[in-house]
């Protein structure tokens, strides 16, 4: 039930390429060691890097424990032939004869599309028949409807793997997705249990730690995450992205004491006020409806008011800023200085937001030239988790 997310593994200094593979290693043993036997990796994590300790780390009879997943990133195949390259060098990273999980990495309708024209499918199917691939899923960021599309569009799917916390349970896939999935016989994987580390730091001691103390169970903020994912019959797996040996013993621990229907009603009340007590510190009262989209300038004015609002409710402005300005953020030319104040957003809001004076007010605390690394949740207790 409980998976190693090789996505946070330990690293020297702020080099996400540079993992400190000695203790890497150790926490991949230990957990091996104490039953865990689900490790997931991906071509572009920590540079390329992850893929690299995982094999090591899984040498001689520790191959025999853990079953590895590992992705292709779909938004970076150009043509088929890339799907033989990625793949070949995957197998190369990882120092072994076999991937158990072969993910199609990060779908939404625009990806998904792009790698089943060039033939995937037929692709995954010749290399499972070689027996180089052991079982095809997918990773998923969308919605629900694509989520049921790409679920329908192949009957040979063995899992699914969501982002699914017990604050997004209605966002992407969530929790429609989940039971549809398990509905049709498919594992499913969750990620971001705790948020990226979020719903395991200190909570606000005003109204969410206040809420946590007055709940007949005396969880951590940790706990009530995991078990809020491992108390539903339909979660396979729930994945936790470990940096430190104290939280793969404390999750290990955590996972030795959950089971599926563990949280009774009076539990799920306690969620469901915390989950209030978070959205509570929102300062934009955005409801994702998406009426002011499509914007006449192209500016993301859910997703910008979602950071800003995220950034704010869990103290965390510097994840804020990486997701708003990194990578895999919101494209510059989509970005909230790309408002030039029109107003015909204001005709369309339900909540009657001054939704350019929130965009002016959230690019200012959002935008940085040179984006960091997403940071580690600050070390305030000895379990901190990451992801």
């Amino acid at each position: 039930m409980l998976g190693f997310g090789a996505m946070r593994l330990p690293v020297i200094g702020q080099d996400q390429a540079n993992i400190d593979e000695m203790q890497a290693i150790e926490m991949i043993r230990y957990a091996a060691d104490q039953g865990v036997n689900y490790i997931d990796s991906g071509y572009m994590y920590h540079m390329g890097k992850s893929e690299v300790v995982v094999g090591k780390a899984l040498k001689g009879s520790y191959r025999e424990m853990m079953k590895i997943a590992t992705k292709l990133p779909a938004r970076m195949v150009e043509k088929p032939e890339d799907f033989d390259r990625i793949f070949e060098e995957q197998l190369k990273r990882l120092d072994g004869g076999m991937i158990d999980f072969y993910l199609l990495h990060g779908l939404d309708r625009a990806g998904w599309e792009k790698v089943r024209d060039m033939g995937v499918l037929r692709w995954a199917e010749k290399k499972i028949a070689e027996g180089v691939i052991g079982h095809l899923g997918f990773s998923f960021h969308d919605s629900f409807e694509v989520f049921k599309e790409i679920v329908d569009a192949y009957d040979n799917w063995v899992l699914a793997q969501v982002l699914y916390n017990y604050m997004d349970e209605k966002e992407q896939a969530g929790r429609r997705g989940v039971e549809y999935a398990a509905a049709k016989g498919l594992a499913v994987v969750v990620m971001e249990p705790l948020r990226g580390g979020r719903l395991s730091k200190n909570p606000p001691p005003a109204p969410v730690a206040e809420v946590m103390a007055k709940a007949r169970r005396k969880f951590t903020p940790v706990e009530w995450a995991f078990h809020w994912v491992w108390s539903q019959p339909e979660v396979t797996v729930a994945l936790s992205g470990m940096s430190t040996m104290a939280q793969v013993v404390e999750n290990v621990r955590i996972a030795s004491s959950s089971r599926p229907g563990l949280l009774t009603e009076e539990d799920l009340k306690v969620i469901d006020e915390v989950r209030k007590a978070y959205r509570s510190l929102s300062p934009i009262p955005c409801s994702q409806c998406r009426y002011c989209q499509p914007c006449p300038n192209n500016v993301e004015i859910p997703r910008v008011f979602q950071l800003y609002n995220d950034a704010v409710m869990y103290d965390d402005m510097k994840t804020g800023q990486f997701m708003y300005n990194g990578p895999f953020g919101i494209p510059q030319d989509r970005r909230a200085d790309r408002c030039t104040g029109c107003g015909e957003c204001l005709t369309k809001c339900p909540q009657k937001i001054d939704i350019p004076a929130w965009l002016k007010k959230a690019h200012d605390a959002l935008y940085l030239e040179n984006p960091p690394m997403p940071p580690m949740p600050p070390p305030s207790r000895k379990d901190t988790q990451p992801g």
